[in-house]
């Protein structure tokens, strides 16, 4: 399990970057966009990370590989969902707490960057299922 301290390091490092991204390039580019320079920016600081991993869905036994895919997943505890829209709703955050569940993971951040200060776009997630 990773420590809690750990975990908000990493954290801290994805807004950092986040912010980073948002400053240079502003709001309303496509997500992929987003994507794949936040990608870049996090592996610059020397963090390891997957983008479009995908996720087969297992259901009632049977194994689907048309599952989802995580927009990033980062140092293998933090799944991050980037979007690019108008405001985040209930329905992206209930996404975000889906995947954290399904993956066992500990931690999401949602990250909206169509908003004119990045801080605004931010949203942290817990998984709050047990192990």
């Amino acid at each position: 399990m990773i420590r809690a301290e750990r975990l908000n390091e990493i954290s801290g490092e994805i807004v950092d970057a986040a912010i980073q991204v948002h400053s240079e390039m502003g709001p309303g580019l496509l997500e992929s966009v987003y994507e794949v320079l936040l990608e870049h920016e996090l592996q610059s600081r020397g963090l390891k990370v997957f983008r479009q991993l995908a996720f087969p869905i297992v259901y009632r036994g049977m194994r689907f590989n048309e599952g989802y895919r995580l927009d990033l997943l980062v140092e293998d505890c933090v799944i991050v969902e980037i979007k690019s829209v108008e405001e985040i709703s209930p329905v992206h955050k209930k996404q975000v707490l889906t995947y954290l569940r399904l993956n066992k993971k500990p931690l999401g951040l949602l990250l909206n960057f169509n908003t004119n200060l990045m801080k605004d776009g931010i949203v942290r997630l817990a998984n709050q299922a047990p192990e």
